[in-house]
């Protein structure tokens, strides 16, 4: 079947963390039960791989590859959508990961913005995606947005006008910034066979009302189930029952982060809710102590008795 005709992304995606062996190894031994229990515990049927979550930046060429084709080959046949991000520092390196996610047989590809040497303009942006979904064109083709870790604050919306004759597969963006207006004058001009998945999880609510077709996140790897229910309920019209999940949600993260909450504690959380042994993060990031994990880990099954 053709990529590009492939039914639009949307519900939830979970930002999956990259499992580690206690010496910092990608370790695949883990990949096959976490898809398991993404699917069958939350509910989620669509992965976002080699992310900010995914400790990408921090990962090889060469593992990400590795990691890419192991979530795609144990994905196949069990979920919908499995969307690798290729974006790095470098066009050639971005390229050659579009090239091997074409051949691995992912479901899209997302590229953020280069940060270390920044995109004055969207004109600009606009060239580097050009550049790397041009390698790939049989593959759909997202924009990942993420201001306050690049750095990069071009508005979406700027990027989009005529994106599309530039890149003929694009279909979308991971938007995981905070200007609402922004978002919505991206809906506004969206096309059919876009979609605008929403990052910031803490906010989904507002994003669904502003008419996001769904959303990438990490907490969707231990509370998507939750959700799922916030989703579904607002579809229904029952925005008292969606806020209030919301707000338990927007709890748990308060609570998380008077603590201190980054990528190492929550890989250690998902850890902890999960059983899954991911590992620790890789430096510069730190791990965490399991007492800091598990003091989240109680709020959470406070608020979500389920848990």
């Amino acid at each position: 079947m053709d990529p590009l005709a492939v039914k639009n992304l949307t519900g939830l995606v979970a930002a999956t963390f990259t499992p580690l062996n206690p010496q910092g190894e990608i370790n695949l031994s883990v990949i096959g039960p976490y898809i398991d229990y993404l699917i069958e515990k939350q509910g989620v049927n669509s992965i976002f791989v080699n992310g900010t979550t995914g400790e990408s930046m921090s990962l090889s060429v060469e593992e990400r590859k590795t990691l890419a084709n192991d979530w795609c080959k144990k994905a196949k046949g069990k979920m919908d959508h499995v969307i690798i991000h290729v974006g790095c520092m470098s066009l050639k390196d971005s390229q050659e990961l579009a090239i091997h996610a074409a051949q691995i047989g992912a479901d899209g590809i997302a590229v953020i913005s280069p940060s270390f040497f920044k995109p004055r303009s969207a004109e600009v942006l606009r060239t580097f995606l050009q550049e790397v979904a041009s390698v790939a064109p049989s593959l759909p083709f997202y924009y990942y947005h993420i201001p306050a870790i690049t750095g990069v604050n071009v508005l979406v919306r700027d990027l989009l006008e005529d994106i599309e004759k530039v890149i003929p597969s694009f279909r979308g963006v991971k938007f995981s910034g905070s200007d609402l207006m922004d978002f919505g004058q991206c809906v506004s001009y969206s096309q059919p066979k876009w979609s605008f998945l929403y990052g910031m999880d803490e906010q989904l609510i507002a994003a669904l009302a502003m008419g996001a077709n769904g959303a990438v996140g990490s907490t969707y790897n231990y509370i998507g189930s939750n959700m799922n229910e916030l989703i579904s309920a607002f579809e229904k019209g029952d925005i008292a029952k969606a806020r209030t999940i919301q707000f338990k949600m927007q709890e748990l993260l308060s609570f998380a982060m008077k603590l201190g909450f980054d990528l190492g504690v929550n890989k250690q959380l998902m850890s902890v809710v999960s059983g899954l042994c991911l590992g620790p993060p890789r430096l510069p990031v730190m791990q965490c102590s399991d007492a800091h994990a598990l003091s989240i880990a109680e709020k959470l099954r406070r608020l979500f008795p389920e848990h």
